[in-house]
């Protein structure tokens, strides 16, 4: 009988431990930290996985790649972005409006352009 209930003791801390005392993820996760971010990935043209060019890599927000495209930026997440030679390709297949989406969000956020036309008594001298 003790030795029943000994064994069931040690069956319950072993299961307890498992579901209760479990190990949380930890938020700071070196995978998704900025400072892990390669920074030769800036100012490459950026391919899809037909050779196709998208655009230029202009930043990196986060986990996101920012691509110059036109007059557009789009965001691809960096887990779908690998560096070939002397350029980067997205692997996969890309979603445009997911990618415009977070483009968008990045250049409301960071974005600002230069207008030369508000001083201009400065232009005149």
């Amino acid at each position: 009988m003790v030795l029943r209930l000994t064994s069931m003791l040690l069956i319950l801390n072993h299961v307890g431990g498992l579901f209760f005392f479990n190990k949380k993820k930890d938020p700071t996760d070196p995978k998704k930290s900025i400072e892990n971010v390669d920074p030769s990935m800036l100012c490459k043209f950026v391919l899809d996985g037909t050779g196709r060019r998208l655009g230029e890599s202009v930043s990196i927000d986060h986990d996101v790649l920012i691509i110059k495209s036109g007059s557009q930026f789009l965001g691809v997440p960096l887990k779908h972005v690998a560096s070939v030679e002397k350029s980067l390709v997205v692997k996969g297949l890309l979603d445009f409006t997911k990618a415009y989406e977070l483009g968008e969000k990045w250049r409301k956020e960071s974005y600002r352009e230069i207008d030369h036309h508000d001083h201009p008594e400065e232009q005149s001298k």
